[in-house]
């Protein structure tokens, strides 16, 4: 008899994982419009490069329901309706991966006490399975990606790399075709579908990072019914590890929103696995590639920590206490470098240049390091903001272009301004540019460590 699994959300009474029957877990795959659906390529094209890689005879894309598994990409089978492409839920070993929302391993499917004896085994000819859940923006898991090999075999780590990042493809896919669907539903209904759809694509207010200063600022461009792919976020990645992005994807329309929703899902996925930005970055590369994103995006990430009295850096902030300075690393993915804005009012600029991403399988990037002590400031930023155009129908139709250093000289001119008020001044000396023309869209993110109390 096979060994238990343990399971967080315990089992039912059939032996099941719990998790498989609770309502916001069947909301959520319910919502994913993927239960029961037919056969696509992006995810055909996934499941046979999983095969590629692995070399085993069977790839496959599910969807688990609370009584039924149904099977989405299985490229090795002619496609015989939905009523055919289904099983019992315990027939199939995709429950497990489910039920722990976490990857189930199995190098020898007789002999591992977990499935011996398991259903599955005879009609599928599993000897070794592989499979990593498909989860969705809030944490519910509902499908899963997985390999089947007919022989016993051990997983490289390679091997389960590259199935990890898969399944996150999939998990992107899926919930960028969500979050599409509920932004076209709310904005149908208000109107301006396609600003409230850029909208819908950024955060609605920055998350409070403790001891310091944050602002972010997104200024549309006139005529402002084409949706663009300026985007930005700030979060939590792990512990005292925060991450700031500034994204710019090239195309416009429904297309650069699913590149901005995938780069979004991607690297808030990763960020918090990896705190190197170069890496994070490079990741997300790999996930446009593999779903053939309809565009590219560059990006400037920087992941950070607060610095406090005494604690060397590591330590957390008390309620209210400013921190002493910030310590991070940045990498430009073909995007402008960030700018510094010291206690001083000197600038500097950080960053190497890098590769954009969705273009290549290889990319050049590059973290550096940088420091901000009290009254310091970093500011991210999109092109709109160093390539600002005048009004062509004003009186000054051959004004110069606002460029990278009328950037530099109006943040300089900004010292001693806390984020909000920085942000506000650059958006105030652009519109005063361009005639209250904007050319493009532009986005602001600026963090700031605050001056010492005396």
């Amino acid at each position: 008899m096979a060994e238990a699994v343990q399971y967080p959300g315990g089992v039912r009474a059939d032996g099941l994982p719990a998790v498989l029957s609770d309502p916001a877990r069947l909301a959520a795959l319910a919502g994913s419009g993927q239960f029961g659906s037919v056969p696509e390529q992006v995810f055909d094209d996934l499941t046979r490069l999983a095969v590629s890689v692995t070399r085993c005879d069977i790839s496959a894309i599910t969807f688990v329901g609370e009584t039924r598994t149904f099977w989405k990409s299985v490229p090795h089978l002619p496609y015989g309706g939905v009523e055919n492409w289904q099983n019992a839920v315990g027939d199939s070993f995709c429950y497990f991966a489910v039920g722990m929302n976490a990857p189930f391993i199995v190098e020898d499917a007789e002999k591992d006490p977990r499935t011996a004896g398991h259903p599955a085994i005879g009609p599928w000819g599993v000897a070794a399975w592989a499979g990593f859940p498909i989860v969705t923006t809030d944490g519910q898991p509902i499908g899963t990606m997985c390999v089947i090999d007919g022989k016993p075999r051990a997983w490289q780590p390679s091997e389960l790399e590259t199935l990890a990042i898969l399944a996150r493809a999939v998990s992107s896919e899926v919930n960028l075709r969500v979050a599409l669907s509920q932004a076209r539903d709310a904005l149908a209904a208000a109107g301006g579908l396609a600003r409230s759809l850029q909208d819908s694509l950024l955060p609605p207010v920055l998350r409070p990072v403790p001891g310091l200063d944050a602002a972010a600022r997104y200024l549309p461009a006139s005529g402002g019914e084409t949706v663009v792919g300026d985007f930005y976020d700030l979060f939590q990645a792990r512990g005292p590890w925060w991450t700031a992005v500034m994204g710019d994807v090239c195309g416009k329309g429904t297309e650069a929103a699913k590149v901005t929703a995938l780069a979004r899902y991607t690297l808030r996925a990763d960020a918090g696995e990896h705190l190197s930005p170069a890496a994070v970055l490079d990741r997300l590369n790999t996930a446009m590639l593999a779903q053939q994103a309809p565009g590219f995006v560059t990006v400037a990430q920087a992941t950070f920590r607060a610095t406090w009295t005494g604690q060397s850096g590591t330590g957390q902030s008390a309620t209210g206490q400013s921190a002493t300075g910030l310590t991070g690393r940045l990498c430009t993915a073909g995007h402008p470098p960030a700018l510094i804005r010291r206690a001083d009012g000197r600038i500097q600029q950080v960053g190497v240049p890098g590769t954009l991403l969705g273009f290549a399988d290889q990319v050049h990037l590059t973290d550096v390091r940088f420091r901000l002590g009290p009254g310091d400031l970093i500011l991210l930023y999109t092109d709109g903001a160093c390539e600002a155009r005048p009004d062509p129908r004003g009186p000054h139709p051959g004004k110069p272009v606002f460029g990278e250093a009328d950037l530099i000289a109006t943040l300089a001119a900004t010292r001693n301004l806390d984020a909000a008020s920085t942000t506000e001044h650059i958006a105030a000396t652009l519109a005063a540019h361009h005639g209250g023309w904007a050319s493009d869209d532009t986005a602001l993110l600026a963090l700031r460590v605050p001056e010492q109390a005396s």
